[in-house]
């Protein structure tokens, strides 16, 4: 049996990117968000650790499923094997998905 894909999610969270590791993505039943299950972290047992790694280890420690919202998600990717988890302030150069607008209110007469 094939191992389960790994799916590398990088999305906005307060004024950071953030890149996690996960091996199930799938559109949520509440409109507009993405469920995230089984994340994927290196091993916490190294003898060098990341901060920033290690922050999102700790944000997501007994978390079984993440509800993201499709603005905040920058990109989603099938990838062969996790990397390390990221943390970075967003320089304002990464731009959100676009919102739906409403149209415009007719003039009133």
């Amino acid at each position: 049996m094939a191992a389960k894909p790994i799916y590398g999610v990088v999305f906005h969270q307060q004024g950071e990117v953030w890149e996690l590791y996960a091996r199930e993505i799938f559109q949520s039943d509440l409109w507009g968000f993405i469920e995230v299950e089984e994340f994927v972290f290196e091993d916490a047992s190294r003898l060098v650790v990341d901060p920033s790694a290690d922050k999102l280890r700790l944000t997501f420690e007994g978390v079984i499923r993440s509800y993201l919202p499709l603005n905040a998600i920058v990109r989603i990717d099938e990838v062969e094997r996790e990397g390390p988890p990221r943390a970075v302030k967003s320089d304002g150069r990464v731009a959100e998905f676009p919102r739906p607008f409403s149209p415009p209110s007719p003039p009133k007469r």
